[in-house]
């Protein structure tokens, strides 16, 4: 599985505490050994984000994402659970 960053993940990743970007090496790991793995929460999204899929990177961090090929995604937006789906 090959994972890519959007340019807007990059600029919100960044402003992120260290702890949130550490989680998120962490559970990319973890994604890319299996997506569907129970403590990942990957689900489908709808309205806003429809056709897009989310991951828990801690207790209330999202990230999202969209399949880009069969063996290929890119993360295209991370934040909390408010900041996202308000």
């Amino acid at each position: 599985m090959n994972v890519d960053l959007s340019y807007r993940f990059i600029k919100q990743l960044k402003k992120t505490p260290k702890e949130i970007r550490q989680a998120f090496q962490q559970r990319t790991l973890l994604f890319i050994k299996n997506p569907f793995h129970p403590f990942l929460h990957n689900h489908a999204l709808h309205s806003h984000y429809e056709g897009k899929r989310s991951i828990n990177v801690t207790g209330d961090w999202r990230a999202i994402y969209q399949e880009v090929s069969p063996h290929c995604v890119m993360f295209i937006a991370l934040g909390t659970h408010n900041q996202l789906y308000k």
